[in-house]
């Protein structure tokens, strides 16, 4: 990525980020019959993540998408990965007025950052750095960047899910993805890399050490402390393997080994696991749809259901791991019937704005049934945001 020119950010800073009309692509146009003689013309796939975004967009503005927080810093780090790609600049625009809300000018950012959560939309103030070259963003990260020299782990060095009583000693596979991608980002941003490589490859390395079971799967949570109501306690573990937590593990597994040198020590077991991890997702992915199930072992219950923002989180983690080799090859066709099973959750409505379907909201740790009655909500931000990643690492991919 290269930064903005001037002329560039001048454009960036005027543009309102009020909505244009969705593409014409979106939903797919009528083709007139061809003549006889004619051969039939392909008819171009819609860009499904600019649709997204557009729609998005026209729902919400920089001040009304929600506070800082981690699925409105997932949905608008898929925003800016449709950026990338497409240069629209009111995408960018609306990302920078979003994150300014809290960024100060001086760079100061009023977050006490106490979770792993409220790290998440960190990788927005990396990225803003990178486009900008601004120093507020900069100094904004480096608060969530300082605040890991003190942050509690446990005994083996594991972050805690958060620095508060009910969270003390526990371990939630959604943690790692709040944190380290974000820190393999900031290290290469700001010539950190020697501490955020080797932090966030032993993170990953922890977490999958005490979560990871014999079906490759991992448990939503570990409790050091056997304390936790949910906690096994022999083994510390949470009851299930709930699909969104194993996502934000599998997406945050690929951006950690797309970071770090191919010499890093931990780079062995983090790819050991990830394989392990695959096999256990193609196992328990559902033949019928090509999606995963809200408690991804037990999809034979009646009561269970296909999510849309993990089956798009472990499509693109697939996907991407087959292409960079960090997986057998064939793992791109388990990825493509995924996406194709993810696509068929997205639609277009009477007002010509997307809807995505299926999306547990947010979740804390529980049992089977805690986990199956989550309610199933549309154009949840988890959903948005998993959505636009894959869809970037996937587009063109779906056979018509």
């Amino acid at each position: 990525m290269k930064r903005l020119r001037a002329a560039a950010l001048t454009a960036v800073a005027l543009t309102t980020v009020t909505l244009a009309a969705l593409p014409a692509a979106v939903p797919t146009p009528a083709v007139a019959a061809p003549a006889v003689s004619a051969a039939p013309r392909p008819v171009a796939a819609p860009d499904w993540s600019a649709a997204v975004v557009d729609s998005t967009m026209a729902r919400y503005t920089p001040a009304t998408i929600g506070g800082w927080s981690y699925p409105v810093g997932l949905y608008l780090y898929g925003q800016y990965l449709t950026y990338r790609r497409t240069h629209d600049p009111r995408y960018l625009a609306f990302i920078k007025s979003y994150v300014d809300r809290f960024v100060k000018s001086d760079g100061s950012i009023d977050q006490s950052f106490n979770s792993l959560d409220s790290m998440q939309a960190g990788r927005l103030l990396v990225i803003l750095h990178h486009e900008t070259g601004q120093d507020r963003y900069r100094k904004a990260a480096k608060k969530i960047r300082d605040r890991l020299d003190t942050y509690p782990r446990t005994g083996d060095g594991g972050f805690w899910h958060a620095d508060n009583s009910s969270r003390a000693h526990q371990l939630w596979a959604d943690g790692v993805y709040m944190v380290n991608p974000f820190l393999v980002e900031y290290g290469k941003e700001f010539g950190d890399s020697a501490y955020t490589d080797d932090e966030a490859a032993k993170q990953l390395a922890v977490y999958g050490g005490h979560l990871q079971v014999a079906n490759g799967l991992l448990k939503h949570a570990y409790d050091e402390s056997r304390t936790a109501s949910w906690a096994d306690p022999a083994t510390g573990l949470a009851p299930e393997h709930w699909c969104r937590a194993v996502g934000w593990y599998a997406m945050a597994i690929v951006n950690v080994l797309d970071a770090v040198p191919a010499n890093q020590p931990r780079r062995p077991q983090l790819l050991s696991i990830f394989r392990k991890l695959a096999a256990g997702l193609e196992k328990y992915q559902d033949p019928a749809t090509g999606r995963w199930f809200q408690v991804i072992d037990k999809g034979g219950r009646s009561d269970n259901w296909t999510e849309t923002s993990c089956s798009s989180m472990f499509t693109y983690a697939l996907s991407r791991g087959a292409q960079q080799r960090y997986l057998d090859a064939h793992y791109a066709e388990v990825a493509r019937r995924g996406y194709q099973g993810v696509l068929a959750k997205l639609s277009v409505g009477a007002d010509g704005r997307t809807e995505l379907a299926d999306i547990s909201v947010g979740t804390n740790v529980g049992d089977y049934a805690y986990y199956v009655d989550r309610t199933r909500a549309t154009n949840d931000f988890h959903g948005l945001g998993a959505f636009l990643i894959m869809n970037e690492q996937l587009r063109g991919d779906s056979a018509s």
